[in-house]
């Protein structure tokens, strides 16, 4: 029996689909076959009592989509354009760190996936692949997640590798100052493998000073070096790619973030991975949309199981969303195989609900087309 601490995967990945995948869904529960015990509790895990974690889920089913009938959709389609950005889709491989966890061949696979189905992946800070070789696999459409360095000559840096690597935006992930594995993953013994190293970040490692005796960890610590506004000014002068910024939930940080010139917001509380007991990013959407405007960039991550949670999120407000714990789950059991066909699910799976509403274009999903679940409310 592999113990809970191991992290030597249970089952290999498949060089096939398993028989067993029917929907998008499934890979979250095949996963478990495929990863440890210990890696499949964190990845799956939020923080604390994973209330925030469950909350994302549940809020999709607050929603029933409302059928229309007679509507021509034979001319239909899932493109949609983000600034200058035209993608073939509105699911974006969201940022998740430490993807060897799932499999040996980590970012490089799922870059490969992104490329397959002409999706933007969006690269992790913590990737465990470098830069270079993840953006040479990933197709056309890439950006790079950035986490704000204590050094900004070690942030310039960072830039500096992306933006030569071919990195088309920066998406800025400013609400996970303090990211603490959830009590499940921990009570399951996860510990960071070894060979889950930060590779993009090895070489700009910088010592912390030394705390007073009487001093807080957490204030005179770790948030000691968490960005401000005026880091985020800097940031904007030391790039010219389009920077977004995600972590966002409350309606006033982004008509602030708007007017500072950020390229567009990423409504999200990092898989409830940082602060317990916060909303449900969906449960947020439709007060930030109404806040920002009807054309400001607004995208989605938490929660994304199917192709009708993808229908909502856009009906409430999102431009387009990312999935994150479902890429890890098929990246698990099929690599870049299931990567790609989680996807190819998503899109089909979405393309049916906008079918059955009647709903020819993305631009066409709209509030009207829900109506609240007042059994589940």
């Amino acid at each position: 029996m592999i113990m809970s601490t191991d992290h030597v995967a249970l089952q290999p990945a498949s060089n096939a689909i398993p028989a067993d995948i029917r929907c998008a869904q499934d890979y979250e529960l095949a996963a478990r076959r495929y990863m440890a015990e210990a890696s499949y509790a964190y990845v799956a895990g939020g923080s604390g009592h994973d209330e925030t974690a469950a909350d994302n889920r549940a809020a999709f089913a607050q929603w029933s989509i409302v059928p229309r009938l007679l509507r021509p959709v034979s001319d239909g389609h899932t493109r949609i354009s983000l600034g200058a950005v035209t993608l073939a889709h509105p699911v974006l491989l969201a940022p998740v760190a430490f993807q060897r966890l799932a499999h040996d061949a980590a970012e490089i696979a799922t870059a490969r996936a992104a490329a397959a189905t002409d999706t933007c992946m969006v690269c992790s800070t913590l990737a465990t692949r470098t830069l270079e070789d993840i953006a040479r696999n990933a197709g056309q459409h890439k950006w790079f997640q950035l986490y704000l360095q204590p050094s900004r000559d070690a942030t310039r840096a960072l830039l500096a590798k992306a933006e030569q690597a071919g990195f088309g935006a920066i998406v800025v992930t400013l609400d996970a100052s303090i990211q603490v594995a959830s009590l499940s993953a921990l009570r399951a013994g996860f510990r960071m493998p070894a060979d889950c190293v930060a590779v993009n970040l090895a070489l700009l490692a910088q010592p912390m000073p030394p705390l007073a005796p009487d001093a807080s960890p957490i204030f005179q610590g770790t948030m000691a070096a968490a960005p401000n506004w005026q880091d985020l000014e800097w940031l904007l002068t030391q790039t010219h790619l389009p920077v977004w910024v995600k972590g966002v939930l409350h309606p006033d940080d982004a008509v602030a973030l708007q007017a500072a010139g950020i390229d567009g917001v990423i409504v999200s509380n990092h898989g409830g991975r940082t602060l317990d007991s916060v909303p449900s990013s969906l449960s947020m959407l439709a007060a930030i949309r109404s806040a920002v405007g009807p054309n400001y960039p607004v995208l989605l991550d938490g929660g994304i199981r199917r192709g009708a949670d993808i229908f909502k999120a856009l009906a409430l407000g999102a431009d387009a969303v990312l999935v994150g714990r479902l890429q890890m789950y098929a990246l698990s059991v099929a690599g870049a195989l299931g990567v790609a066909h989680m996807l190819k699910l998503l899109r089909e799976e979405l393309e049916i609900c906008m079918a059955m509403a009647g709903c020819a274009t993305v631009d066409d999903i709209d509030a009207a087309c829900l109506q609240p679940h007042y059994s589940r409310l």
